[in-house]
């Protein structure tokens, strides 16, 4: 595909995936027609980067459907001088997109080489304003707390107590909660009041699981 191809693409994303399923933020629809998708996903898969499905990346993890992202981003209400955390993002898009919206972004990430490739990715494209650290996706990143907004780039079956402490009070953490063996999750809005995470359902999603955020395994005897 060429550049207009791609740019024709990805405006068809906005227009007719994220204007159409209730995505009214101009901010928002901005910083998408402006992220170039393509080049968050293998050279394989170039083609396809506008599609409306979560895409594989390989070694088990996923780019998040746009329309879902977008959703969230939306609900998360983020500002210009806010802190964001994106947690389970391992191509740098959810944070490419995040850093459009707030000032300082930080982007967690488990595996190593996703997190020097991402880190090179932004880099070249100049989000200059979001910082890649690599650690256990569960754990948080307590080093940048407290955060306005965490943003979960993929499914989970519970929030671990550990990012709850690292949003202010008044904070809103963003994601798809997944219980175990259900085809479809609910993306909830969680607002810290109190130091307790009140959560509110907001759409459904059948957004994959995050490394460390799966249902523990069962055994059958």
């Amino acid at each position: 595909m060429t550049r207009s191809d791609f740019r024709a693409a990805r405006l068809a994303m906005v227009e007719s995936q994220l204007r159409t399923n209730a995505v009214t933020d101009n901010r928002l629809l901005d910083a998408f027609n402006e992220v170039l998708r393509e080049r968050f996903v293998p050279h394989a898969l170039g083609g396809v980067a506008y599609i409306d499905e979560d895409l594989p990346l390989g070694n088990g993890r996923w780019l998040i459907e746009p329309m879902v992202l977008a959703r969230l981003l939306q609900f998360a209400q983020i500002a210009p001088t806010d802190r964001v955390l994106v947690i389970g993002d391992p191509s740098g898009y959810a944070a490419a997109i995040v850093s459009r919206l707030a000032g300082q972004v930080f982007m967690l990430e488990s595996d190593s080489a996703a997190a020097t490739a991402a880190r090179q990715r932004l880099t070249e494209l100049g989000y200059a304003n979001v910082q890649i650290v690599q650690g256990a996706l569960d754990r948080g990143h307590a080093g940048g707390a407290p955060y306005s907004v965490i943003v979960l780039a993929g499914a989970a079956v519970a929030v671990p107590d550990a990012l709850r402490t690292q949003l202010v009070e008044g904070g809103r953490l963003v994601g798809v909660m997944r219980k175990p063996g259900a085809p479809m999750g609910e993306a909830e809005v969680m607002t810290r009041v109190d130091g307790v995470l009140s959560r509110r359902p907001v759409f459904d999603a059948g957004t994959p699981y995050m490394p460390g955020y799966q249902p523990a395994p069962s055994f059958a005897f």
